[in-house]
């Protein structure tokens, strides 16, 4: 196994489907232990270096995302969406079920490509493409830019905000799902809708907030 080629044999053998508590329309691969999924990922020679494996989890902020599409379709039914660090694919997946044209599910690890591609077999859900790295590109055809938790450290959140702007500045919506983080410039944005998401690790809630790019 490769980097850029890993079965879908490897995300189905180490994982556990379960539903996400606040998105329970959509099933996803999970892993129970991170710490012992990692080390399957470099015992296989994933290429998984020191990136943990953030595609086997179902974050607050892409569950807020994946509520909001649902709970608004309009905001992305018929359009041509694209999921930015999608990771399992969640938000991917959500915004087929509210009625998006197409969707491209964008992420830097080739298992959380896998990943989405096996969840949306899971859930018998078409219509979604994976893609690598897209924020040294422009967002050409696509209509709405949804990213779950993309600023999580200053470095990536210096990496994601040109090309949000870029999107905005091209015509499309611009929608973020983001639980607290100190990068993100919340003055920039208008928020549209504010979630009570339990922890994806340990007990308790996070409030997160879905904002929109003015």
């Amino acid at each position: 196994m490769t980097a850029r080629s890993v079965p879908a044999a490897f995300v189905r053998a180490h994982t556990r489907v379960r539903r996400p508590s606040s998105v329970p329309e959509v099933r996803l691969h999970v892993a129970d232990d991170v710490v012992a999924l990692w080390e399957a990922m470099e015992a296989e020679d994933g290429g998984a270096g020191e990136t943990p494996p953030f595609w086997a989890a179902a974050w607050p902020g892409g569950q807020a995302l994946a509520r909001y599409v649902l709970d608004h379709a309009d905001a992305v039914a018929g359009r041509a969406v694209l999921d930015l660090g999608s990771g399992s694919g969640l938000v991917a997946l959500a915004a087929r079920l509210a009625g998006a044209r197409s969707v491209l599910a964008s992420d830097v690890d080739p298992f959380s490509r896998t990943a989405v591609g096996v969840n949306a077999g899971l859930n018998g859900i078409g219509g979604v493409g994976v893609t690598g790295d897209v924020l040294g590109r422009d967002p050409v055809g696509i209509d709405v830019v949804l990213a779950g938790d993309v600023c999580y450290d200053r470095e990536m959140t210096e990496r994601v905000l040109p090309f949000l702007d870029r999107a905005r500045a091209a015509g499309c919506d611009v929608y973020v799902g983001d639980p607290g983080r100190p990068y993100l410039p919340h003055e920039r944005l208008t928020a549209v809708a504010v979630y009570e998401i339990p922890e994806t690790e340990g007990p308790g809630l996070r409030r997160t907030t879905v904002w929109r790019l003015p």
